[in-house]
């Protein structure tokens, strides 16, 4: 099998099946092993495990297929492509356009793990009207086609396990768009991608019958969520694995808890459920929580503080304590600039002294000469003092 694509940019890669006389690579169909059987062994060179195709006793088992311009593996089942990719553009896998494609109308299944996937163009998996289980998982996905999965009516099987961690409010909407059309879907895994809810979609799938979102960021799920889970007629609801969630055990927990207890068989891993949040039930199974255990902070403790006021507590505390390292580095600092100029410092407060004590003698003298008897000025004679003295010659 030749991956084609190179050239066309870094990791971009347009995935084309075509069978060469000049190499051996490790696809192969029951008719080429028949045809091995009776023509005996041959080793091959430069032969890799690119496809894997099921033994007679269940497991899989890497077989080899001789390049021929006749075969093509319609029957393969399942088939691993580790290419390195970043872009799996629109029909990767309906052929190239030399129109030398061998096309898998019969594949199964599909495992593009750790490839280094990135972009996932609409219709990328056109071609494939067979396929049941596809496998995305570890990959660094950042844009996703809203009709990535179009065309895809058999697919029972969707992995995406640690494939969201660079998640946006944009590939979050594409992927709801993209898990709408999969009204078969029977299987959606979800886990570690730290989403802090559901896809929508996901919910609403009718023939979901298992729902992975462990190892997320899940708080709680709301009532919203839980309706959305529940069937009409006589459809089940999906199971859901919810382990390692930090589950916030407050209020708004209570929903969540009374359909546990409901539906016990809905959520195989219920016993695993632990609260990571107030401080007073960290550790908590959540299962064997009371409803009255579940507090908000507007009811209250005895204490006059709510559960969930502990819900930053750890937070709130290390906040505090940073805080306060960086105002003593700041004091630190400003000792360490005091001492550094001790000098000036003594100078500068010389000079201020001396300046304060110019200032005081100069009010000071002042004060004394406005204080001086003899220099008060004498008073105004009057008219008839005037009149009478010796002087005036009368």
């Amino acid at each position: 099998m030749v991956v084609n694509g190179a050239a066309a940019g870094r990791g971009t890669a347009r995935i084309s099946l075509r069978y060469q006389d000049t190499f051996t690579k490790s696809i192969s169909t029951p008719r080429d092993r028949r045809k091995q059987a009776s023509a005996g062994s041959q080793n091959t060179e430069g032969s890799s495990d690119f496809g894997v195709a099921p033994t007679d006793r269940g497991d899989c088992q890497p077989l080899r297929f001789q390049g021929s311009s006749h075969a093509s593996p319609r029957e393969v089942s399942p088939l691993t492509v580790g290419a390195n990719l970043t872009v799996l553009r629109a029909a990767a896998f309906a052929g190239d356009e030399e129109g030398a494609a061998v096309r898998l109308p019969l594949l199964a299944a599909l495992r593009l793990t750790q490839n280094n996937i990135e972009v996932v163009e609409d219709g990328a998996f056109d071609g494939l009207p067979s396929l049941a289980a596809l496998d995305l998982s570890q990959n660094p996905l950042r844009a996703l086609g809203g009709a990535a999965f179009r065309g895809l009516p058999a697919l029972r099987s969707l992995r995406l396990n640690h494939a969201l961690l660079q998640r946006g409010p944009a590939l979050l909407d594409a992927l709801d768009a993209a898990l709408a059309p999969l009204a078969g879907l029977r299987f959606l895994g979800l886990a570690g991608n730290e989403l802090g809810h559901l896809p929508p979609a996901a919910l609403r799938l009718p023939r979901l019958e298992q729902l992975d979102a462990r190892r997320n960021a899940l708080t709680v799920l709301g009532a919203d969520e839980l309706r959305a889970l529940e069937r009409d007629g006589d459809l089940a609801g999906p199971r859901l694995l919810l382990a390692n969630n930090p589950l916030r055990c407050g209020c708004t927990a209570r929903p969540l808890l009374t359909w546990l207890r409901n539906a016990t068989e809905r959520i195989p891993d219920a016993r695993r459920l632990r609260c990571a949040a107030p401080r007073p039930l960290l550790n908590r199974s959540f299962l064997d929580l009371e409803e009255a255990e579940l507090r908000c902070a507007a009811e209250g403790n005895a204490d006059g503080r709510g559960d969930d006021a502990g819900l930053a507590g750890p937070e709130l505390e290390a906040s505090y304590v940073f805080f306060g390292l960086v105002l003593a580095l700041i004091g630190l600092i400003f000792l360490m600039v005091l001492y550094l100029n001790r000098r000036g410092i003594q100078r500068w407060m010389r000079n201020l002294r001396e300046a304060c004590r110019d200032q005081m003698e100069g009010y000071h003298y002042r004060y004394e000469q406005d204080a001086d008897p003899r220099r008060a000025p004498a008073p105004a004679a009057t008219a008839s003092s005037r009149a009478t003295s010796p002087g005036s010659g009368l």
